[in-house]
């Protein structure tokens, strides 16, 4: 397998979290295989992966959760792979909330802050002020059990905030809700970030997710990560066909032998003698846009995205079997190196 090792950091750039060569087990299943990797300060960083790749396991690692095999897990420049969690500046919100369900609002968000021995008032007012961040002032003396799934999560995300960890670790904690409220908790989430200044550490398999709200992403896969980079990048310029295939949808195609890929969007169903001769196998219309797929004259298929600007359904319906034209801007194709 080809990996790319992650982009060095940029000059000046403050690092949070650092992993060094770690290594993690299960029996015979390696989970994490000698993993190096690096988030900054302040940003929003993001694992991608399917199940099993080891993004989770990294997650809990740098958590203190997990203890490594080998390696260094350093939070600003300090090694705590061998750290309990309490004792390592970070938090973690989790898919299920995990909420007091017998306190109130106010008092779960209060808790860490209980705990750590800070006075009442104290404890009440940077309560209050986690509670109006994430936009649930007034909402302090309700229990979790009035509160719907979205803001239970957001009551999750203050009472994490509120302690002022250095890095906040969130284990795809949106994968519970419906798909309109976890797109609006998208845009919410990225909100807070910003507005905190917290460093994120978010753990998905959902790729919109991934290119939604990230300043950088790393694509995991078997333990490794493929690809290290920013929205834009991993979605433009996919280094392996690994992460082409899985953030979206990719057609990877073959020239006097190298593989290259192009997104379907990227490709344009044209008249006259230009482009690649094709006949439609199928058409799917989505509303916004339909999905062809194209087999070519000369072997192979291409998926293509076509925005329905005057394009109904009915019209779709009937383009199965039709005879097209294919054609992209040579920009639009990226080399895919071969995979070790």
């Amino acid at each position: 397998m080809l990996t790319q090792a992650p982009a060095p950091p940029e000059t000046g750039a403050e690092l949070d979290v650092s992993v060094v060569g770690v290594r993690k087990t299960y029996g015979e299943v390696v989970a994490v295989d000698h993993l190096d990797l690096d988030v900054r300060r302040g940003e929003f960083f993001t694992m991608l992966g399917p199940s099993g790749s080891g993004k989770t396991t990294t997650l809990r690692l740098i958590a203190g959760f997990e203890r490594p095999d080998a390696g260094r897990i350093e939070l600003r420049g300090i090694d705590m792979a061998q750290k309990p969690p309490y004792e390592r500046p970070v938090n973690t919100v989790f898919q299920d909330y995990a909420l007091f369900p017998h306190m109130t609002v106010g008092e779960n968000v209060e808790y860490g802050l209980r705990v750590r021995g800070v006075g009442r008032g104290d404890r009440r007012s940077r309560a209050a002020e986690a509670l109006e961040m994430v936009q649930l002032q007034g909402f302090d003396r309700r229990k979790p059990v009035q509160l719907s799934g979205g803001q239970r999560q957001r009551v999750a995300l203050a009472r994490a905030i509120v302690n002022r960890p250095e890095v906040l670790l969130l284990d795809e904690p949106l994968g519970a809700l419906d798909l309109k409220l976890r797109q609006e908790m998208q845009i919410e989430l990225k909100r807070i970030q910003q507005e905190v200044g917290i460093t994120f550490i978010y753990v998905t398999h959902d790729q919109e997710e991934a290119l939604t709200m990230s300043d950088r992403v790393a694509v995991f896969n078997a333990g490794r990560i493929e690809q290290v980079g920013s929205p834009a990048e991993i979605y433009e310029h996919p280094a392996t066909a690994f992460v082409a295939g899985f953030v979206g949808v990719s057609n990877l195609l073959e020239r006097d032998g190298r593989r290259y890929t192009v997104r379907p969007e990227k490709i344009r169903v044209v008249t006259g003698a230009e482009g690649e001769p094709g006949t439609i196998r199928n058409a799917v219309y989505m509303g916004p846009v339909t999905r062809y797929i194209v087999d070519l004259d000369a072997g192979g298929q291409l998926s293509v995205l076509h925005q329905n600007l005057e394009t109904s359904s009915l019209d779709v319906a009937a383009a199965q079997g039709q005879r097209v034209r294919l054609a992209w801007s040579p920009d639009a194709m990226f080399e895919i190196k071969e995979e070790q």
